[in-house]
């Protein structure tokens, strides 16, 4: 058994301590004698001389659920553990203290952002515009993709850092794609060229996600339908448009609206939710390309097998309607509820279980999580955005509290701005919502 001495004065009252991690930084199994005036400071110290590590590296701690923000025996004497007790410990690296690094003033709400792009943020606002901004937030495009708001949009996977396309979901009940050719030079423009317009739905579209190859589009809408579609760009219109005659009839032919490319029809459509689809998203077990997971406000999460177009498993919760939806690995998803909560599911649950046992987790809010993101490169962290301006950053291990947090938009005591759209990548937080966007440092730019 391990054990340390204080460094001044009488030794105080210690803990018996066990110490697990699921980081690359993991400690000899063994008891260890602790403290228990120590704080999170004292035990990440001792971690890292224990390990002997020449680059420093904080850590957290997490105590049944809970990180540790006081001394061991106040923590013990709020949660009744007795003297004798081991209790286990695990550490997770630390998520150094969000920076706000840059804003962006919008004329409308911005209702999705993203980081993903070198030296670009892309936004999407309620005027139906797409924005491209660089690093030193100057404007280098504005292409107006719908004439209504964009609910959300997607980048596709690409080979080209110059040229891309991006799906824009919009409530015109249809999804544009648009080729972005991005400045060779610092300075020049950005252009943009309308491709194709989705067809399908009859209601406004939520949410559109593209496949890790780039060859699938999902699409989520609140008729309640998914749209499975190819990313290939049509010759001629597959969906005739609706016009009227002289006298006011409608008569169907097939037309090239100007502006908005050819227009494209699914390839499948996914029925089985009954209330409107909040998010859909490629991913699950076995080939990503052919399996998806989504959510709405029927109260259930569902998964899909794209290749047989049909719902393979629904876990169901009580009065729970979904917002928003990201998968940490295969297995597990996150989603956020109008009750305030975000869940953490368990997709594996046997489908003859479709109730709320395969919530394994929930983090509560104090106000509407309405956006969610997950870490890059942490498979246990995810990033929300509620309607009372508050980010919050998640570790999965630690369910009775977020692990940092930061106010968007404003400051203490002024009126709050709604956060309607987060994204993490590269190592920032890009915050869409009514007070237009923000980029937060949160974590490290890992590979």
């Amino acid at each position: 058994m391990a054990s340390t001495s204080a460094s001044n004065g009488d030794a105080p009252t210690s803990q018996p301590v066990v110490f697990t991690t699921q980081t690359q930084y993991p400690l000899p199994t063994q008891k260890y004698m602790i403290p228990t005036t120590w704080k999170r400071y004292q035990l990440s110290q001792l971690i890292n001389k224990a390990l002997s590590l020449e680059k420093h590296v904080p850590f957290d701690f997490i105590v049944r659920g809970e990180v540790l923000r006081t001394t061991l025996s106040e923590w013990c004497a709020e949660h009744g553990v007795a003297e004798e007790e081991t209790l286990e410990i695990e550490y997770i690296e630390s998520v150094t203290p969000p920076q706000r690094m840059s804003d962006i003033f919008h004329e409308d709400w911005v209702s999705a952002v993203s980081c993903q792009l070198p030296g670009y943020f892309l936004t999407s606002s309620y005027d139906g515009s797409l924005r491209v901004f660089n690093y030193s937030k100057s404007l280098v495009s504005t292409h107006a993709a719908h004439n209504v708001p964009i609910t959300s949009f997607t980048i596709l996977p690409s080979t080209s850092s110059e040229i891309l396309t991006v799906a824009t979901a919009s409530h015109d009940l249809t999804v544009q794609l648009t080729e972005l050719t991005l400045p060779e030079t610092p300075g020049a423009q950005a252009s943009a060229k309308p491709l194709s317009s989705l067809h399908l739905h009859t209601a406004p579209v939520s949410s559109v996600a593209a496949s890790p190859a780039g060859t699938h589009l999902l699409t989520s809408s609140w008729d309640s339908l998914i749209g499975l579609w190819d990313t290939t760009i049509p010759e001629d219109d597959e969906v005739p448009s609706v016009l009227t005659d002289g006298e006011g009839r409608k008569k169907r032919r097939k037309v090239q609206e100007d502006g908005r490319g050819t227009r494209k029809a699914p390839i499948n459509v996914l029925k089985g939710h009954t209330a409107r689809v909040s998010a859909v998203t490629f991913g699950g077990e076995g080939d990503v390309e052919q399996k998806a997971v989504s959510c709405g406000f029927d109260s259930t999460v569902r998964l899909w097998d794209l290749e047989l177009g049909i719902c393979e498993r629904t876990i169901s919760a009580s009065e729970k309607p979904f917002l928003s939806l990201t998968t940490l690995n295969p297995t597990t998803a996150l989603v956020t509820s109008t009750d305030r909560t975000l869940s953490l599911i368990d997709l594996r649950t046997p489908s003859s279980i479709n109730s709320i046992s395969s919530i394994t987790a929930s983090f509560s809010h104090p106000a509407t999580p309405s956006c969610i993101s997950a870490a890059p490169t942490n498979a246990n962290q995810a990033v929300t955005g509620s309607y009372d301006g508050v980010v919050r950053v998640w570790d999965m291990r630690s369910t009775k509290g977020s692990v940092a947090s930061f106010l968007a938009f404003g400051k203490d005591g002024q009126q709050r701005e709604k956060i309607l759209s987060v994204d993490w990548k590269r190592g920032m937080v890009g915050v869409g919502g009514e007070g237009g966007i923000e980029v937060w440092k949160v974590g490290e730019d890992k590979p």
